[in-house]
This record gives C-alpha cells, structure tokens and sequence, in this order.
C-alpha cells in the first residue's frame, strides 16, 4: 500500500498523507441498505438531542466473522474501507466461487492467500480455531 504525499496549500494540509486503497464499488449481494431511524428524534419525529443527524449515506457490508469456508483457499482482491466501522476491509474470492469480506489482516496485501481449518499454518490472515493452536 502505497503513501500519497500533498503539496502544502495551507496550514491545514501540512505533513498530511493519504493511504491509497484499492477503490472498488462495492459487491451488490454483500452490501445492503442500512436504515438510519431516529438522527435525535423521539417517536412523534420532534428533534430532542441536537446537533444529530445528517451525514454521508452509508451501506452495510456483511463481513464474514464466522469464517465458515473451511480448508478452501481464497484470494485477497481488493482492500476497501468500511464506512460503519473504523478498520479496512478485505474481498475475498474463494477457489470454489464464493466471495465474502473480512476484516483486512495487518501485513496482508492483495493476492495473498489465506484458509480456514484447523490444519492450517499459522500465519497471518489465517483462521483456525482455538483447540488447534
């Protein structure tokens, strides 16, 4: 992952850097519509806490916790950020056709390959259970 630095227009942009990501639309069967209720407001609708409210529209994406693919090896393809949480995220595409998001391992970049299982090396990215380490 590459480092962009900026030429300093004013005070604000001085010593700023930006970590260049893969920028990819999002997979629409991992992505859903999240329903943002309330923004300060009691049930009848009448603001109670200001100053909420507004902000970018933002899509859920469904991240693969579980890690269910077992002893099948995937590819990392894109890293993106996540909006509704503050961490990176991972596409994977699986060998057998699946692709889900995970949570981006530190260190691993795209086309790395990680799995699933309990034979597994250890190594980052890899996910095994808690009896096999």
């Amino acid at each position: 992952m590459a480092i962009n630095l900026y030429k300093t227009s004013t005070p604000s942009t001085r010593n700023g850097t930006v970590d260049s990501q893969v920028k990819s639309n999002p997979r629409n069967n991992l992505i859903y519509g999240q329903h943002h209720c309330g923004k300060g407001r009691n049930a009848r609708g009448i603001i109670t806490a200001g100053h909420r409210g507004g902000g970018h529209k933002r899509l859920y994406r469904k991240i693969d916790f579980r890690r269910n693919e077992k002893d099948i090896y995937g590819r990392i393809v894109t890293i993106e950020y996540d909006p509704n949480r503050n961490a990176y995220i991972c596409l994977i595409h699986y060998r057998d056709g699946e692709k889900r998001y995970i949570l981006h391992p530190r260190g691993a970049i795209i086309g790395d390959t990680i799995v699933s299982g309990t034979e597994v090396p250890i190594k980052m990215g890899n996910a095994l259970p808690l009896s096999a380490v």
